[in-house]
């Protein structure tokens, strides 16, 4: 565990159900003279009615906004500055970021671009954003990036069929509303991979090789909420106390891995997105036991620490059991929650096997967060796993 670590987070958190509902009382944190904003969200909040409920409670401040449903899922470098190129010349106060972890991450990316001369591709990568943005707002819609509290955001680059990220403390949010009600209605598909997707940021934040005595704090909270409430969020999406717990489970682990990092997961992750759209938590969960179990001679007792969160009982197993029963758990959840686990359901195919380890291996900045080194035999022999 690292002796000199650092903690950051979003300025101001607002959280409860039916919160939104008094977003205009608290827009004075971002400024006193507010007049107009732009609300970047996805076409389902809008059908829900939640843009409405948002603009309509603006309003009542004398607030104006615009409203963007122009970013993609999981978008690319191109998309993001096309949405970019049509609002640059508009005067907004504050940027608002309604829906899933794409739109929180382009809002981040679109309040920084308007206040730097950069590119885009110049921002790519830590610390490279010179200015701090336009003020945001961050609403999640589901509980699995946990970007509402992060300094991250990230974007895929079809040419080099890779993801690859913006870290920058300017790009940490101003305010955020976490609201389970906007989550009630979230698909079962999107629910089960994005709750695997905060899952994932916890557990590998607690094994990075970062970790730290605060990331520690917020990943364990983080294991404990998630694994108390993913599989009935899943079977029971009308229950707002598991919708909540599961919000709350994806900001802890945004917090998290702000602070220790993900690992050799997310990194082999990456290039599945990038090259077969595989959504993320989707591929996160898919590779989430075996790199475990690669990792597990070097993790043993830190991978045990976490059973007893999970809900596992340990009083009679050793070390070693306790962290086979985490990777247990984690095959258990996979398989309740209906996450496919074979790549050939995506296209893979044994023939990119190589130049998808290739593709992990140039993600250097989580691949050194990992307790152990991978070579590209051992990401192959990953990947291969998955293709039965």
């Amino acid at each position: 565990m690292t002796n000199l670590y650092q903690f950051q987070t979003a300025d101001h958190i607002i959280s409860g159900a039916d919160s939104l509902k008094n977003i205009g009382e608290y827009l004075h944190l971002l400024g006193e003279e507010l007049k107009r904003t732009l609300i970047v969200t996805q076409p389902t909040m809008k059908r829900l009615g939640f843009v409405e409920q948002v603009k309509n409670d603006l309003a009542k401040h004398g607030i104006e906004s615009d409203i963007n449903i122009d970013v993609l899922p999981e978008p690319t470098l191109q998309n993001i500055e096309e949405v970019f190129e049509s609002i640059k010349h508009q005067q907004y106060d504050v940027f608002i970021g309604l829906g899933g972890g794409s739109v929180l991450d382009a809002v981040k990316i679109l309040s920084v671009l308007a206040t730097n001369k950069q590119s885009l591709k110049d921002m790519l990568g830590t610390d490279l954003v010179e200015k701090p943005g336009i003020p945001t707002l961050l609403i999640p819609s589901t509980s699995g990036t946990g970007s509402e509290v992060t300094p991250n955001a990230i974007v895929t680059i079809p040419d080099e069929e890779l993801k690859i990220g913006v870290v920058s403390k300017h790009l940490l949010p101003n305010l955020v509303f976490l609201d389970p009600i906007l989550t009630l209605s979230l698909p079962r598909p999107i629910t089960a991979a994005t709750g695997m997707d905060a899952f994932t940021h916890s557990l590998e934040s607690f094994i990075s090789n970062k970790a730290n005595l605060i990331s520690d704090m917020v990943a364990m909270e983080s294991i404990r909420l998630i694994s108390a409430s993913i599989v009935e969020a899943y079977q029971n999406g009308s229950s707002v106390v598991a919708r909540e717990k599961m919000l709350l489970g994806s900001m802890y682990g945004g917090m998290a891995l702000t602070s220790a990092g993900t690992a050799a997961v997310h990194a082999l992750a990456y290039p599945l997105g990038g090259k077969f759209k595989i959504p993320h938590g989707v591929a996160n969960s898919m590779l989430l036991p075996h790199v475990m179990k690669f990792n597990m001679d070097a993790i043993e007792e830190r991978l045990s620490l976490v059973a007893q969160p999970m809900g596992i009982d340990t009083r009679e197993l050793t070390e070693r059991e306790a962290a086979e029963k985490v990777v247990e758990k984690i095959v258990e959840w996979t398989n309740l929650l209906e996450i496919p686990q074979n790549l050939k359901e995506y296209g893979v195919t044994e023939e990119d096997v190589s130049s998808l380890a290739v593709s992990a291996s140039k993600v250097t900045r989580l691949l050194n967060n990992n307790p152990k080194e991978l070579s590209l035999e051992d990401m192959e022999t990953i990947y291969r796993k998955l293709l039965v």
